[in-house]
């Protein structure tokens, strides 16, 4: 894989890696970022197949394409979108992945209705998230924190 897509990496876990992708799949990478999950998807979905990753940061989406280019990927394609309102059809995706974006959009919500939009009846939902067993302390809690 590309560096520009492992240097900028920050999921939770490998779910392109532990998620049934059959060959032939239309795969969404929810929060893409650089695109890690999106090439390993795409390469696993084969040329049958197609990954599409979508996240809201524009210079993340560039970083994907750019990494997509350099790694020969052809069947994965990337956009800016929010998570709350997918440009996808109803039912058009077999496997969707999701690696740690709870956590940093508290719209949860309409993001869950938004799967379930997209989501074939069979399909299947990958998902990774930080969660914490109880609140933190206030005086471990900052502006960055992930948890809102």
């Amino acid at each position: 894989m590309p560096g520009t897509s492992v240097e900028a990496f920050s999921g939770v876990s490998n779910v392109s890696v532990l998620a049934e992708i059959p060959a032939g799949a239309t795969v969404l990478d929810l929060g893409c970022g650089a695109g890690l999950d999106s090439l390993v998807a795409a390469r696993r979905a084969g040329l049958r197949g197609i990954a599409v990753g979508l996240d809201f940061s524009e210079p993340m989406v560039a970083r994907a394409c750019a990494a997509a280019a350099a790694s020969g990927v052809a069947n994965a394609v990337f956009c800016r979108a929010n998570a709350e309102d997918l440009p996808l059809g109803a039912a058009s995706v077999d496997v969707a992945l999701v690696n740690g974006i709870f956590n940093l959009n508290p719209a949860r919500g309409p993001i869950f209705r938004q799967l379930a939009r997209v989501l074939r009846h069979s399909g299947a939902v990958y998902a990774a998230e930080l969660v914490l067993a109880q609140p933190l302390p206030p005086d471990k809690q900052t502006a960055a924190d992930w948890f809102a």
